[in-house]
């Protein structure tokens, strides 16, 4: 007797068919990922920042008068890499860390933002299929709201705040929060996070420059041993992504956040001027680049 065939639940093989069609427009190029996804939405370092290397943080938001002029969440990660959820409170959280991406985030965090605005409070929006063209956050965020950081030692933003339960999910993200990674962000600089990793402390510095020319600043600065932010730092190299860099400093053994903050601030003039000289760089100057672009470590 020859095998039924078993059907195929309409949503689902619609799911599978809209998700092999933004695969296959990547694929052709049709969709292509602009460089600098982040561009144009108020504090870009932040936004990469938290993407790639804070652990647990909320930023706000609002989306702009044609989709509501409603307040948001903006935060690194849900539970089980949700997309986004709208609390039992009614506040909508969208995440940055998530477990897909079509190759642009913004767009990714859009189609999120924009399905999860229309959906009940204690829901969340479990996953999100590789989503085509259309509004990106520049499109769909009120640009003029700031976009402000929080950086929290737990998960506490998925929990609600108006004394209901949470869910299994969300207590479960809450309790696995010992595992994160001490970070704090600057209050005298921009996007500027220090972080414990073990027993060493670091500062990641998020740049809204252009990467190239950002390296031949460092660079200059490297070259005339005067890249550490203080006597007990040393710098050691960055990160791309998002097409924006992360430099990264060794700190002082123990150094707490604080400690870094009168360096951090001193420093800023500093390679604000060499962003600003045009000269070539010298030979001295090209090798240090050359280290540089050799230690960069491009993430996603």
């Amino acid at each position: 007797m020859a095998k039924r065939k078993k059907a195929v639940d309409p949503k689902v093989a619609e799911r599978r068919a809209a998700r092999k069609a933004a695969q296959q427009a990547l694929a052709d190029g049709a969709a292509s990922a602009p460089a600098r996804p982040f561009e144009g939405l108020p504090s870009e370092a932040d936004w990469v920042a938290l993407r790639e290397v804070v652990p647990a943080a909320s930023a706000t938001a609002r989306t702009n008068a044609e989709h509501g002029g409603q307040d948001i969440l903006v935060v690194t990660l849900l539970p089980r890499l949700w997309p986004a959820l709208k609390r039992s409170d009614g506040v909508v959280l969208v995440a940055l860390q998530t477990a897909s991406s079509s190759g642009d985030p913004s767009r990714d965090v859009a189609a999120a933002l924009l399905q999860v605005l229309d959906m009940e409070p204690g829901t969340a929006l479990e996953h999100l299929d590789l989503p085509e063209s259309g509004p990106r956050l520049q499109d769909v965020l009120d640009l003029d709201v700031p976009f402000e950081v929080t950086v929290h030692e737990s998960f506490e933003y998925v929990l609600p705040t108006d004394g209901s339960a949470p869910d299994d999910a969300a207590r479960s993200l809450e309790e696995a929060a010992d595992g994160l990674v001490p970070t704090v962000r600057l209050d005298g600089v921009d996007a500027a996070y220090w972080c414990r990793m073990g027993e060493r402390e670091f500062l990641r510095w998020a740049r809204a420059e252009d990467p190239e020319l950002l390296l031949d600043a460092l660079a200059r600065l490297h070259a005339d041993r005067v890249s550490a932010l203080d006597d007990g730092s040393r710098f050691v190299g960055a990160f791309r992504s998002c097409g924006i860099l992360v430099p990264v400093w060794e700190l002082a053994a123990g150094a707490e956040a604080a400690d870094v903050e009168k360096p951090a601030a001193a420093f800023a003039p500093a390679l604000d001027d060499a962003l600003a000289v045009t000269d070539p760089l010298t030979p001295e100057q090209r090798r240090a680049r050359a280290g540089l672009v050799s230690r960069q470590v491009s993430l996603r």
